[in-house]
């Protein structure tokens, strides 16, 4: 199953009032994992550039005034998208730029079935918390530590990595360890599970004195003498066979 993980900046927080898309990153996502592919263009919004927006992601209407506007972009974007699910963290919110440049162009838009928004996911899975992409970042312990401003290449590169923790896809973790909060903001507290008792043993005494009495005969340098266990230690049981 391919996905792609999209991210947008803007001059503004409404398309309506004549805001546009200055900046869109997206990153391919096939069965889950990142195949490496990337889309990103900075773009020409044609218009100035209002101080709260600079602020957030610093791109300024000099370094914009040289780059393509949309619809010279259009068909490339489209292409790489696909017809593949979009997983967009605030999804209605780059989904409503998206298509207002569309429309501008006459295309059809983005359909919002496509749409996986992270944001909700994660207030499912974490009500009541707070699912800002940084605080999920320090909730999973992802690195986010280049993210001094937003930029929608980097924000899609981290939402992928968030997006894969939400849905439980990261196999590393595997149920093993468990995030629990930390006292100083941004440390993130590992727990790690044990079991409250070991396994009891499977092997009889019978059949451990079997295999030393083998063992025994395959000289003092046999590699099975490494693995050896003092008749002190308790012996414990190997994991069954997955």
């Amino acid at each position: 199953m391919r996905e792609i993980v999209l991210d947008t900046e803007t001059t503004g927080l409404d398309p309506f009032q004549g805001h546009r898309i200055v900046e869109i990153g997206c990153v391919e996502l096939l069965n889950r994992f990142p195949t490496g592919k990337t889309f990103h263009v900075y773009l020409n919004p044609e218009r100035d550039m209002p101080a709260e927006a600079l602020a957030v992601h610093g791109l300024s209407e000099e370094f914009l005034r040289d780059k393509p506007v949309f619809a010279e972009v259009a068909d490339d974007l489209l292409a790489f998208l696909g017809d593949s699910p979009l997983v967009i963290h605030n999804g209605t919110f780059d989904l409503a730029f998206l298509n207002a440049e569309l429309e501008r162009l006459g295309r059809a838009p983005l359909s919002r079935e496509r749409l996986v928004d992270t944001l909700m996911l994660a207030r499912r899975k974490h009500p009541g918390g707070s699912n800002r992409l940084d605080d999920l970042c320090a909730r999973y312990g992802i690195d986010n530590s280049r993210r001094t401003k937003h930029g929608a290449l980097l924000d899609a590169e981290i939402l992928a990595e968030v997006y894969l923790e939400l849905i439980g896809a990261r196999q590393a973790q595997l149920g093993f360890t468990e995030v629990i909060p930390a006292a100083a903001p941004g440390v993130v507290g590992v727990l790690h599970k044990t079991r409250p008792q070991p396994l009891a043993p499977r092997l009889t005494a019978e059949e451990r004195a079997a295999h030393a009495a083998f063992v025994a005969t395959l000289g003092p340098d046999a590699i099975w003498r490494d693995y050896e266990v003092p008749e002190s230690e308790p012996q414990q049981a190997a994991a069954p066979a997955a």
